[in-house]
């Protein structure tokens, strides 16, 4: 037995070896996709953030719109084109939203645009239009849906802004690709008057809605 032991102990010590590059090459790439990136947020206070600063907490290392408050939180930089990386945590029924491009008042899903932060799954938004939905340009672009993770865990979603091109990406699956340009024309998905489309930078901004609401890991990356 103490042989076949020492085999077996061996065996894998030279697979561990021999996977190391491998690993290695995992943990390099890792790195390589977070480049550049700056984060906008420090996990203990709003320091970088303005406007509705009341109606939002933090807590243990996470950003969380408060139930009773909410509004509109905006970066305190304005940014064109970007890659934009978060993590967030809905509750039952939770309603947000990430205003992109957006100016200081007004409301971004038109002076800017809002991409939607929302539990599809509540019985309460069973017959919202396509583009109320999670992930959709609201009122534009409506989003593939199925990849929310469970109410209660996290997601980890990616917004790109490249001129007229988005991208939404949750969890690793792209559920909006669109140019709005061509999305708003000859009108808008809604028929509503969406201004904020042309706009070539503004602030980004948390939308909330009077619903608790968890995000952390907030970090950009301007395109060149």
């Amino acid at each position: 037995m103490r042989n076949t032991s020492i085999r077996t102990l061996g065996l894998l010590i030279a697979a561990a070896v021999l996977m190391a590059p491998a690993f290695a090459s995992l943990a390099n790439a890792a790195d390589d996709d977070e480049k550049d990136f700056v984060s906008l947020f420090d996990g203990k206070t709003l320091t970088g953030w303005q406007g509705s600063t009341d109606g939002y907490k933090v807590e243990e290392g996470v950003l969380v719109c408060r139930p009773d408050g909410g509004g509109f939180l905006y970066t305190d930089k304005e940014y064109g084109d970007f890659v934009y990386r978060f993590e967030f945590k809905l509750t039952p029924g939770a309603n947000n939203g990430i205003g992109i491009r957006t100016p200081i008042g007004g409301d971004p899903a038109y002076v800017g645009m809002e991409i939607q932060v929302l539990d599809d799954t509540s019985d309460q938004y069973k017959n919202l239009h396509e583009y109320q939905y999670h992930g959709s340009i609201y009122g534009v672009v409506p989003s593939k849906r199925g990849h929310l993770k469970p109410v209660g865990e996290w997601n980890a979603e990616e917004i790109t802004c490249d001129g007229t091109h988005v991208t939404v990406k949750l969890n690793g699956a792209t559920i909006v690709d669109a140019d709005i340009k061509e999305a708003s024309s000859p009108k808008t998905i809604d028929g509503n008057d969406h201004p904020g489309l042309k706009r070539e930078k503004g602030y980004i901004c948390f939308c909330g809605h009077g619903s608790h609401v968890e995000f952390r890991g907030m970090r950009i990356k301007e395109i060149e």
